[in-house]
């Protein structure tokens, strides 16, 4: 159906690598014959969780997002490290970001966050039931790293969507989601993975 639309890899260059991320600058062949060049991020992955309390308000991180200047309201996430799951990735940064742990998970979807430049990959979860750790017990954040923990309701977050003031878009699509099953209208859990 859409195999006029299939790039293939003629060539392919590593031309950054960094802490977590590479950057590579391939050659693709379209369908005509012709070649272009493509330049991409190669990721390792990452996992988030809409983390929801059992009064219904959902656990939520304020963090610094060094290139857009300003601190960001979000569901916790982190990238996925070597030998982990995504569900692994999630639990652990839930405790690291937040010192909670949840009784219950469920995937909620999946998403690519920049299909024009980059293979990045995020799987959301669902977390709820849950528990603050002792004062200090768990909370782990990275070197550089500092985050605030707040609560919210699932009407306050929705309103900031729809104001434009929420515009980090996993937290966007995890927060459209869990009104959703909150109002009734999908089921826990909303999505089962392939």
């Amino acid at each position: 159906m859409s195999e006029h639309l299939r790039e293939t890899t003629v060539a392919s260059e590593l031309v950054y690598e960094g802490v977590f991320l590479r950057v590579r600058k391939d050659v693709a062949r379209l369908s005509d014959g012709s070649e272009h060049p493509r330049e991409w991020v190669v990721h390792p992955g990452a996992a988030a969780m809409v983390g929801l309390g059992d009064d219904g308000r959902v656990l939520m991180v304020r963090q610094w997002r060094y290139p857009m200047r300003r601190a960001y309201l979000e569901i916790p996430a982190g990238k996925i490290a070597p030998g982990e799951t995504s569900l692994q990735t999630a639990q652990r940064e839930l405790l690291e970001e937040t010192g909670h742990v949840a009784r219950e998970w469920a995937p909620l979807t999946q998403i690519h966050p920049a299909i024009g430049f980059s293979n990045e990959l995020i799987d959301l979860y669902l977390a709820r039931g849950l528990e603050a750790r002792a004062v200090g017990a768990g909370r782990a954040l990275d070197a550089g790293e500092r985050i605030d923990v707040e609560w919210r309701t699932v009407g306050e977050l929705v309103d900031e969507v729809r104001a434009g003031r929420l515009p980090d878009v996993k937290t966007q699509i995890a927060v459209l989601h869990l009104q959703r099953i909150v109002d009734g209208d999908w089921a826990w859990p909303a999505f089962s993975p392939a």
